[in-house]
C-alpha cells in the first residue's frame, strides 16, 4: 500500500520514466497555438504583462532584465504543475532534486552579487534599524540564518505542496477500488473538486515561488 501511494513521485513508475516530462508541455501543444492568435494566448499575454509589472515594480528601474527570468521561472514552475495533475506523468516540481536546482542557484547569485557589489549595504541589512547594541549580536545570527535557510524553505514549499495534493488524490482512488456505486460517486466528485483545487494550488505556487524570488532579489 505505502509502495502504491508514493510510486506516483517515482520517475520510473510514470509515462516517461526519465525527467523528459520536464519539457514535455513544450512538446504537446500544438503548432497552431505559435502561430494564430488564440483565447489561451490572449489569457497567458494579459497574466505575464501583469507579473511583468508587478516584478518590475518590486526590482527597480535598473533591474529590467531580472522579470523576464522570473516570468520564466513562473511558467515553467507552472508547466510542470499542471502536467503533474494528469495520470501517468511524472511531476517533477514534487521532487527537492528539482525545486533546490532552482532555488540554490538564484538564492546564491543574488548572495555574491550583495556581498560583492553592495557589501556595505549587506552588512547594514543583517542588523534591522532601530536595534538595541545588546542584541546587536544576536540579530545578526538570526539574519544570517534566515538568509541561509531561504533556498531551502522555497524549495520545500513548492515540493510539500505538491506531493501532498497528489497523495490525497492517490488515497481517494485507492479507497473506490471495493467500495459501492454510492460511494463511488462521493469520491469521484470529491477527486473532481480536488483537481480544482490542485489546479489552484498549481498556478499560487508558481506565483509564490517567483514572487519570494524576486522580493529576495529586490533586497
Amino acid at each position: 500500500m505505502m509502495s502504491n501511494l508514493f510510486s506516483v513521485f517515482d520517475p520510473s513508475s510514470s509515462l516517461f520514466n526519465n525527467w523528459i516530462s520536464m519539457l514535455m508541455g513544450l512538446m504537446i501543444l500544438p503548432w497552431s497555438f505559435w502561430m494564430f492568435p488564440s483565447r489561451v494566448q490572449v489569457v497567458f499575454v494579459n497574466m505575464f504583462l501583469t507579473l511583468n509589472l508587478e516584478f518590475s515594480t518590486l526590482l527597480g528601474p535598473k533591474k529590467m532584465g531580472a522579470p523576464l527570468l522570473l516570468m520564466a521561472l513562473f511558467s515553467f514552475i507552472l508547466m510542470n504543475n499542471f502536467l503533474g495533475l494528469f495520470p501517468y506523468i511524472f511531476t517533477a516540481t514534487s521532487h527537492l532534486a528539482v525545486t533546490l536546482a532552482m532555488a540554490l542557484p538564484l538564492w546564491l547569485s543574488f548572495v555574491l552579487f550583495s556581498w560583492v557589489k553592495e557589501t556595505v549595504h549587506a552588512l547594514a541589512h543583517l542588523v534591522p534599524l532601530g536595534t538595541p547594541p545588546v542584541l546587536m549580536p544576536f540579530m545578526v545570527i538570526i539574519e544570517m540564518v534566515s538568509n541561509i535557510i531561504r533556498p531551502i524553505t522555497l524549495s520545500v514549499r513548492l515540493a510539500a505542496n505538491m506531493i501532498a495534493g497528489h497523495l490525497l488524490l492517490t488515497l481517494l482512488g485507492n479507497q473506490g477500488i471495493l467500495a459501492s456505486t454510492s460511494v463511488v460517486f462521493i469520491i469521484v466528485t470529491a477527486q473532481i473538486l480536488l483537481l480544482v483545487l490542485e489546479f489552484s494550488v498549481s498556478v499560487i505556487q508558481a506565483y509564490v515561488f517567483a514572487t519570494l524570488t524576486t522580493l529576495y532579489a529586490s533586497e
